[in-house]
């Protein structure tokens, strides 16, 4: 790891990139509080298109590392609705980066506060952050694969 991070809109093709960051962050990083089961299921079914998709909303940031994608954020009004990184750069402070990428992303359009649903590992992260925790809920997909439990927070 050299260089610093960049950041930049994502663009038609980023899908895949975006895709393998998920899996790879999701496997590393869910183990401690999901069944082998909930982290098989996880991506419900998902592929490259499914990102493709998101991206085409424009509300996608990639992070960069020496050309190579490290990690993205992508955020709706009101909603802070994916974060990964690659394990690699977890510590590395890319996560807290991208946070504020996607809180910025989240308000354009939206007063009041932010929600995000976090999963079990990720609660702390979030915490320390700002959030608060409202409750749990649990996440399905909508594309198949075992409910996971997650934590409903707003910031």
């Amino acid at each position: 790891m050299s260089g610093r991070w960049t950041f930049r809109p994502a663009r038609a093709g980023d899908g895949k990139a975006a895709f393998e960051v998920t899996v790879w962050a999701i496997r590393a990083f869910g183990n401690d509080h999901y069944s082998p089961e909930q982290i098989d299921g996880w991506m419900g079914g998902r592929t490259a298109d499914f990102y493709e998709a998101l991206i085409a909303n424009g509300r996608t940031t990639i992070a960069e590392r020496d050309g190579a994608v490290v990690g993205f954020v992508d955020a709706e009004p009101g909603e802070l609705t994916r974060l990964f990184v690659l394990p690699q750069e977890a510590g590395s402070g890319l996560g807290g980066r991208l946070l504020r990428v996607g809180i910025e992303t989240a308000r354009v359009g939206h007063c009041g506060p932010l929600r995000v649903e976090a999963t079990l590992n990720a609660e702390g992260f979030y915490r320390r952050h700002g959030f608060r925790r409202i409750g749990p809920a649990e996440f399905s997909h909508g594309l198949g694969g075992p409910r996971i439990e997650v934590v409903l927070m707003e910031l």
